[in-house]
């Protein structure tokens, strides 16, 4: 059910940050004389988009990474909760084949209670570490749409300075 509804809420995000809506093209305007303010005004916007570009970019392979890194510590996880796993369950056969023959019967039952428990301790830390993966990439498209969405409120106000210095 979590995968599920952080499935649900990275789609949401990562929907809503692509939906955003582009302005449609203007008609070709003959250019003016381009003033130095304007011109000023230009550069300083391009700068500020750069910036603004370099900065998302750099969001995104932060992002990433932190991804690839919750990927890697939840495969790790997983690795030793299963060797942990079958070194318990080792160690209730080996009582097993120690006990005395009039023994061995509630030994048995005892290491499949103690296999079964080991297992299933196994198993909620493996359920564990694909969620923390999963808040983990919802966490990272968050992030990266939030990026998406300031680079493109630094491009819109550096067009609407641009056009404000032209009108001057």
């Amino acid at each position: 059910m979590n995968k599920l509804l952080a499935t649900l809420i990275a789609t949401l995000v990562a929907g809503s940050a692509f939906a955003q809506v582009t302005a449609p093209a203007t008609p070709a305007v003959p250019a003016a004389p381009a003033t130095a303010a304007a011109v000023k005004a230009e550069a300083k916007a391009d700068k500020s988009v750069a910036a603004a570009v370099k900065s998302e970019a750099k969001v995104d392979a932060k992002a990433d990474t932190k991804v690839t890194k919750a990927k890697a510590n939840a495969a790790e996880k997983k690795a030793d909760a299963a060797a942990k796993a079958a070194s318990t369950k080792a160690k209730a056969q080996a009582k097993v084949a120690k006990a005395d023959p009039e023994d061995k019967a509630k030994a048995t039952a005892k290491a499949e209670t103690t296999g079964a428990k080991a297992d299933a301790k196994a198993d909620k830390t493996v359920i564990k570490a694909d969620a923390k993966v999963e808040t983990v990439k919802v966490n990272a498209a968050a992030d990266k749409a939030t990026a998406k969405v300031e680079t493109n409120a630094v491009k819109a106000e550096a067009k609407a300075d641009v056009k404000a210095a032209g009108s001057k």
